[in-house]
């Protein structure tokens, strides 16, 4: 599906409701398949969350989850200490090019019975479900927090818990944060000291619980683009939302606001609202917990004129796509020079826009919602526009109904 987009502003105000967090839901959806009586109010109804809950309730002997690689990894510990069951795990070509050795390792290390069906180090996985005993492990700090947060979610269900030693400057610490959280929230017992996670065994819930998945902060963000390149006093009202989130994206609201948009807080909503253009042209982040915003940022630093180094980005390499160098050539056919490393994105200014670009998405959900805020300065088209599906559904028809001319081929 391609979508064009035509020059358009957004409406003064507006409101939308975002689904719930595909982080937070796919944890759930783990500790529910360990735990039937958690109940799940608010969740995602992203591609990923859908394929998540389809592989947990599949008896099947082989489970493919297409793009999913938060329910790659989710799923390979899940099933590794799913004592009896044996299943073949895998993807679509490219998640069978996504490494997951530092998972396998850490979970052959605690005694799993993991071999490699094709090439070692990639999906798809033979995995045979057994008792694990073994309780200490150590890894790399600096691997994605989607393999920690894969062995924090089967530990209570192990023998003895599990001791996690991490070693170096962690990456994405605020996922761990979320995925302890969660374990807090239905009693299981966690300690996060210094570089050390403990998590203590518990083997049922004595009663059901009922949690309430909060909206998606990373689909928060593209909004968050809109109105930083609309006029001053525009306004979007997203709901469900909490001031005390539990997810790393959440740092939106500090960013933006050297954007001129403005936080609000109401109960379970926030007002995002353009409070001044006169704004600094340079920008400068760490995102190192947080790094599915980069786009995001980059595209409205794009659209404002403006130029910024954005540093952290080590695990974008091994995303959906090798997200710096897609976003390094889709923004250079708009007409700026950019420049990347193996961690870092560097847009210099460009005061003109090139319109009527199309912008290819390679299989990515966040490079095509990373743009659409663009049509408030240019015409452009998106290629491949379906794929935000993986995420954000309702993606395109909630632009529409924030005043974008659009239509689909």
């Amino acid at each position: 599906m391609i979508v064009n987009l035509q020059h358009s502003e957004i409406n003064p105000k507006s409101k939308l409701t975002i689904t719930g967090s595909k982080s937070e839901s796919n944890r759930l959806l783990i500790l529910q398949a360990l735990y039937p009586e958690i109940e799940i109010k608010n969740l995602s109804n992203s591609d990923d969350t859908q394929l998540m809950k389809k592989a947990l309730s599949s008896s099947s002997e082989i489970i493919d989850i297409h793009h999913a690689g938060t329910a790659m990894r989710f799923l390979t510990a899940y099933f590794a200490t799913n004592q009896g069951r044996e299943v073949i795990l895998t993807g679509s070509d490219r998640m069978q090019e996504r490494p997951l050795k530092v998972l396998v390792n850490a979970l052959q290390a605690l005694g799993a019975d993991i071999s490699y069906e094709k090439n070692e180090g990639y999906p798809p996985l033979k995995i045979k479900g057994k008792k694990i005993v073994n309780k200490k492990i150590t890894l790399s700090a600096n691997v994605s927090s989607q393999y920690i947060s894969a062995l924090l979610l089967a530990a209570p269900k192990l023998q003895d818990g599990l001791e996690l030693i991490l070693e170096g400057k962690i990456t994405s610490m605020p996922y761990i944060k979320m995925t302890l959280s969660l374990l807090n929230a239905i009693n299981v017992q966690t300690q996060f000291v210094d570089n050390r996670i403990i998590v203590k065994p518990l083997p049922t819930l004595n009663e059901s619980q009922l949690i309430t998945v909060e909206s998606d902060w990373s689909s928060a963000s593209y909004y968050y683009s809109m109105v930083a390149l609309s006029a001053p006093g525009t306004e979007i009202t997203l709901s469900y939302y909490k001031k005390e989130s539990l997810q790393g994206d959440a740092i939106l609201a500090e960013i933006y606001h050297d954007f001129g948009v403005e936080t609000s807080y109401y109960d379970d909503t926030i007002i995002l609202k353009k409070y001044t253009d006169n704004i600094q042209r340079s920008f400068n982040y760490e995102l190192n917990n947080a790094p599915d915003i980069a786009q995001t940022i980059a595209v409205t630093c794009l659209g404002l004129g403006a130029s910024c180094h954005l540093t952290g980005l080590h695990t974008l390499k091994i995303k959906e796509t090798d997200r710096l160098v897609a976003l390094k050539t889709e923004i250079e056919k708009f007409g700026p020079n950019v420049e990347i490393s193996k961690d870092a994105f560097k847009l210099e200014t460009c005061k003109t826009l090139k319109s009527k670009i199309a912008v290819e998405t390679y299989h990515d959900h966040r490079m095509a919602m990373a743009f659409g805020p663009l049509a408030q300065k240019i015409a452009l088209q998106i290629n491949e526009a379906d794929v935000v599906s993986k995420s954000y559904p309702n993606y395109w028809n909630d632009l529409s109904k924030l005043g974008i001319t659009l239509t689909y081929s």
